[in-house]
């Protein structure tokens, strides 16, 4: 055996994925009609993080307007 014996190339996860793969054709139906059912077809709002900070202050603040009243009720103020 000699030094300069080549070994054969092992594919990393690198060179196995990417754009240049391709799929059958029947498997990337398969993959395009699991795409276009169920949750990934879903059109949705887009996320408004501003409405969840108001929201999250008035349910807080009616929560604790609401403590301050019971607490009145009950006679611990």
């Amino acid at each position: 055996m000699s030094e300069e014996q080549e070994q054969p190339e092992v594919p990393t996860a690198a060179a196995t994925e990417g754009p240049e793969r391709q799929l059958y054709p029947e498997d990337q139906a398969k993959v395009d009609a699991f795409l276009k059912r169920g949750v990934n077809s879903v059109e949705r709002k887009p996320f408004k993080p501003l409405y969840l900070l108001v929201m999250l202050i008035v349910v807080v603040g009616g929560l604790s307007l609401f403590s301050q009243w019971l607490a009145h009720q009950a006679g611990v103020y």
